[in-house]
């Protein structure tokens, strides 16, 4: 199945959706074009890396994603073609690669250097980005769509959480569209440092802590707030039928510390 699936900040209220789309049928029509999100924070990799991060996988092998978030080419901000867990991924080398791979090193990297067929500079994803992912969907390759590189340059590393022997600080990395705020704690750290010991998490105003993990939202009553691990593994803030986001004050980047006794 020839999938390609859009991450992107072009919204759905303007014609630059549609011509992407449009582009990728009248190169490839027999393309499956999947939208991950559209409605990405302009210029927010961090989010869009989050997003498709935690569903890629899911997709068949061989699929090709498309990323358009702050990909205008400059000499600093140049397009990439990557290949790593048997998928494709097209998208500018502005850090957005650092953040989803993380210290995974991808089978290939190539420097595109797609012809364009306009004079216009500013629209990437539909006059770079989808003939090189029409150009991988009909079993082309990578080198000849663009040039190897060793690697991508790390320009922004993911805020990782600090650990200490007693303590974990970290912070919100994500807020979802029913308010859980997803923080930057792996569940193989947590376990590491906690080894059996009572807990307490803390965050937001001073009286807000939770002080047990919970497997999923309906183990605490209608409003309560808990602490669970998704399916990334990583500490989720929620309030069960509720929004955590606003009514605990979790807002992106604010601080979630656990204290071990």
């Amino acid at each position: 199945m020839a999938i390609i699936t859009l991450t992107t900040d072009l919204g759905t209220n303007d014609s630059y959706l549609a011509s992407v789309k449009g582009s990728i049928y009248s190169q490839f029509e027999d393309a499956k074009v999947i939208d991950i999100t559209n409605h990405i924070e302009p210029f927010n990799i961090q989010q869009a890396a989050y997003i498709l991060g935690n569903c890629f996988k899911d997709f068949p092998l061989g699929s090709v994603h498309i990323i358009s978030v702050d990909d205008e080419l400059s000499i600093h901000n140049e397009h990439l073609a990557v290949k790593a867990f048997g998928h494709y991924f097209i998208g500018a080398d502005n850090g957005f690669f650092s953040l989803l791979f993380n210290e995974i090193k991808p089978e290939k990297i190539v420097r595109l250097n797609i012809s364009l067929t306009t004079n216009c500079m500013t629209f990437a994803a539909k006059n770079i980005f989808v003939p090189a992912a029409c150009h991988l969907l009909r079993g082309g390759t990578m080198e000849i769509i663009g040039s190897l590189v060793a690697d991508f340059e790390v320009k922004r590393m993911e805020l990782k959480s600090v650990l200490q022997a007693n303590m974990i600080r970290g912070s919100v990395i994500y807020v979802d569209g029913y308010g859980n705020a997803t923080t930057n704690i792996r569940k193989l750290e947590f376990e590491k440092i906690q080894k059996g010991r009572d807990f307490t998490i803390l965050f937001g105003r001073e009286d807000e802590m939770i002080k047990k993990i919970s497997l999923k939202y309906t183990d605490v009553p209608v409003p309560e707030k808990l602490a669970l691990f998704g399916e990334n593994n990583l500490l989720q803030i929620a309030i069960n039928k509720g929004f955590a986001s606003k009514l605990l004050g979790l807002k992106l980047h604010e601080i979630v510390r656990v204290e071990f006794k």
